[in-house]
C-alpha cells in the first residue's frame, strides 16, 4: 500500500489502512495488536513503540508522537513516499531552479557581512542600499531568483517585492500550503516552492524547494551555512531540512 498522502492517528476512519499498520506493526515485533481496523489506545502505544527504536532515512530518531506520517510510514514499510514525479514543472520553475543551482557557492565578502558582490545585486533586486544598512538576505535572493527568471522569460515576476520573510508570506499571492498541511500530505509541496520559516517577533528565513522525499525537502538557501542557520554566510544546497521543522508554510509559483 502507498502512502495516503496524510497524517494517519487515533481515530482513523479507514480500517483498511489501519489493518495494514497493524499488520507491519505485529511483524516488525510492536505487537500483538489484534489487526481489526480500529486505530485506538493500543495501535497507538504501538505506533509509539516502532518510532522509539527506529531512526529514519537520514539517521535521526522518529518523532515518538503516536501518529503516522510520511517519515513513519517510510520506515515502518520500507518504502519512498516522494511526491510524484509526473508533476511537471513549469518553464518559470524549471529557470528558477536552474539559475538558483548556478549561485550555489555564492558567500559573503568580508565573511559575516551581508555584503559581497552578488549578494548586493541581491538586496538591489528587492530595492535595498546594500551600503545602507545590515540587511539578512535569505527573501532577498528568493526574490532575485525569481526575478531573473522572468525576466529572461519575458514574464513578470509572481513574487511579491520584499526582503521580509513574514512580508512575503502575508502579501503573496501564491497557493499557501500550511505546514501541517503539508506533514499530512507532502505532495502538496512541489519543486520551486518557496518555504517560510517564521521564529516569531518578526524573525524567519528562507529558500526555494528543489525536491521532495521522506519527509525531507532539499533547498537551495542564501545567507545560511551547512548547519541550516537563518544567520549564514552563503548560498547552499541543503538536504536535511523536515518539512516539520518549517514554521510556517510554503508558497507555490507557477
Amino acid at each position: 500500500m502507498s502512502y495516503p498522502n496524510r497524517l494517519i492517528e487515533r481515530g482513523e476512519d479507514d480500517k483498511s489502512i489501519v489493518k495494514t499498520i497493524q499488520n507491519q506493526l505485529n511483524l516488525k515485533g510492536c505487537g500483538p495488536l489484534e489487526v481489526d481496523g480500529n486505530f485506538g489506545i493500543h495501535t497507538f502505544r504501538s505506533v509509539k513503540l516502532f518510532q522509539s527504536r527506529h531512526l529514519d532515512s537520514k539517521g535521526n530518531p522518529l518523532i515518538i508522537d503516536g501518529r503516522i506520517g510520511a517519515i513513519t510510514w517510510s520506515v515502518l514499510f520500507a518504502m519512498d513516499t516522494k511526491p510524484d514525479a509526473s508533476v511537471a514543472e513549469t518553464p518559470l520553475i524549471k529557470k528558477v531552479l536552474k539559475i538558483a543551482n548556478t549561485q550555489i557557492g555564492i558567500v559573503e565578502n568580508p565573511p559575516n557581512s551581508n555584503r559581497g558582490k552578488e549578494i548586493d545585486l541581491y538586496l538591489k533586486s528587492v530595492g535595498l542600499n546594500p551600503s545602507a544598512g545590515n540587511y539578512p538576505w535569505c527573501a532577498a535572493f528568493v526574490y532575485w531568483c525569481f526575478d531573473k527568471a522572468s525576466k529572461e522569460l519575458g514574464i513578470t515576476n509572481p513574487l511579491t517585492k520584499t526582503a521580509g520573510v513574514i512580508d512575503h508570506w502575508n502579501r503573496t499571492k501564491g497557493v499557501k500550503i500550511p505546514v501541517d498541511v503539508a506533514i499530512a500530505n507532502p505532495n502538496k509541496i512541489k519543486p520551486g516552492a518557496v518555504f517560510i520559516m517564521d521564529f516569531g517577533k518578526g524573525l524567519g528565513h528562507t529558500g526555494i524547494v528543489e525536491s521532495i522525499n521522506n519527509g525531507y525537502i532539499t533547498t537551495i538557501e542564501g545567507n545560511t551555512n551547512n548547519d541550516n542557520s537563518r544567520e549564514g554566510y552563503g548560498v547552499f544546497k541543503l538536504n536535511n531540512r523536515k518539512i516539520k521543522t518549517v514554521k510556517r508554510g510554503f508558497i507555490l509559483y507557477q
